[in-house]
């Protein structure tokens, strides 16, 4: 689809109405007696009324119907969510799994919803801190349905498969390479045009930032400018048979009946938003004379704690970019971590693991397990000639890092069936080197 428009700028105070409503936005106050063209005032809060500025989210949408219009919400057995991280034994070994499969539509009929799948993760919503890894695999569009999550914020990476993503605020298209962010309370819908699948970060009790950028200075890593927002679009829709509005709930989900879309915001404003981001887009820093600035320097967005430079989660990511680094070990370090690690690959093949981690799959090295470059790629980079070089043309890869311990999911360990249990067979050519006669 073409022909969207966004508005630019990360946690921008914007307005947008639908120009087919010219004047729908009240002027010089929020929630006047009688609201232009008959229209509802509601507010939607993304934080405590009382935080500091800085931190303080909300916007006022404009609507036909306000959302308070719905039947009692019922339990939902649908897709493979879960936040009961006790349902298996935890199992530390460094994972790694296959791209995860996508029924064929003649086979079984997936939308967006049903074909979620909790991966593994740590906390719980009641208590607003932890986060959680989804993979969502589907075929269909989301028909009379949208979803909203009360738990949390979702950070969705497209990586087969366009999607076009209605939200109150206004429609997205989210393409591979791409990524968007439905924060708590939005309601969304997904259509999709051919077999898709991609990774989604759940954040309970933060929202995604741009990190702090310290002695890099006032530019770099992802600007501010190159996040989107979708405009202002309305449907006034009824829907006879009825429209289902589901809730992510306490980790479950229910849904309500409706009679009319709930996409019927005319107008909005503020500063609590949906967005979008091109991962091309990111300025890449990197070492230009020895050894490895952390990867912390491809961030793009981050989920903090209350603990100074610990994330509750962060997004980071290994786009293309020229390696330099004299006299370096160049890919990445052997490393034992106090964070956990998910990587999923978006396209392309990884620098450290070029066989094996494929895109549409995923590894995770959980808290204080070895990992690193694989016996291959070890033995090639050391004797390489180190010249300046291209890395990871064609290719991207990210992470979803947190300071949580993360427990895998029966499906992820066993109902899936796509775990690779070879994996570490990978490290197992590596040789000793050690030669106490030569230095």
């Amino acid at each position: 689809m073409t022909g969207l428009q966004y508005m630019s700028g990360f946690g921008n105070e914007h307005v947008s109405e639908d120009p087919r409503c010219p004047g729908a936005l009240p002027e010089g106050q929020n929630n006047p007696q009688v609201c232009p063209y008959g229209l509802y005032a509601e507010q939607l809060s993304g934080s405590a009324f009382t935080c500091p500025r800085p931190t303080n989210k909300r916007s006022w949408l404009y609507r036909i119907l306000p959302s308070v219009c719905h039947k009692p919400f019922k339990p939902l057995e649908e897709g493979h969510l879960t936040h009961d991280w006790d349902e298996i034994e935890p199992d530390p070994n460094q994972l790694r799994w296959k791209p995860f499969e996508i029924p064929k539509a003649s086979q079984n009929k997936m939308d967006f919803v049903s074909g979620l799948h909790t991966l593994c993760g740590a906390g719980e919503p009641r208590g607003r801190n932890g986060i959680a890894v989804h993979i969502f695999v589907c075929n269909t569009s989301m028909i009379d349905r949208c979803l909203y999550n009360s738990d949390g914020d979702f950070l969705i990476v497209p990586q087969q498969g366009k999607l076009l993503i209605t939200t109150e605020f206004g429609k997205m298209l989210v393409e591979p390479n791409e990524i968007c962010v439905i924060q708590q309370g939005m309601r969304f819908s997904v259509e999709v045009f051919g077999e898709t699948r991609g990774y989604i970060l759940e954040v309970y009790g933060a929202h995604f930032e741009l990190p702090d950028l310290g002695p890099i200075g006032a530019n770099g890593l992802a600007n501010p400018r190159d996040f989107l927002v979708p405009v202002a679009w309305y449907e006034d829709r009824q829907v006879p048979g009825g429209y289902t509005v589901i809730s992510k709930y306490q980790g479950k989900l229910f849904a309500a009946q409706q009679d009319f879309s709930p996409f019927n915001v005319v107008a909005w404003h503020g500063n609590y938003t949906p967005y979008k981001y091109h991962l091309e887009k990111f300025m890449v820093i990197n070492a230009v004379a020895f050894d490895h600035a952390d990867p912390s320097i491809f961030t793009v967005l981050t989920a903090k704690t209350t603990r100074a430079g610990v994330a509750l989660a962060d997004f980071v990511i290994f786009p293309p970019r020229w390696g330099v680094a004299n006299n370096t070990f160049r890919p990445p370090y052997y490393h034992r971590n106090c964070m956990s690690e998910f990587m999923g690959l978006i396209k392309g093949h990884y620098e450290a693991k070029e066989e094996g981690f494929q895109p549409g799959g995923g590894s995770l090295h959980s808290m204080m397990t070895p990992h690193g470059p694989d016996a291959d790629c070890f033995e090639k980079a050391s004797k390489a000639k180190l010249e300046p070089e291209r890395v990871a043309d064609g290719t991207m890869a990210f992470m979803f890092e947190s300071s949580l311990s993360l427990a895998v999911t029966k499906w992820g360990l066993q109902t899936s069936n796509r775990l690779d249990k070879n994996y570490y067979k990978c490290w197992e050519p590596l040789k000793s080197h050690f030669n106490p006669k030569c230095k």
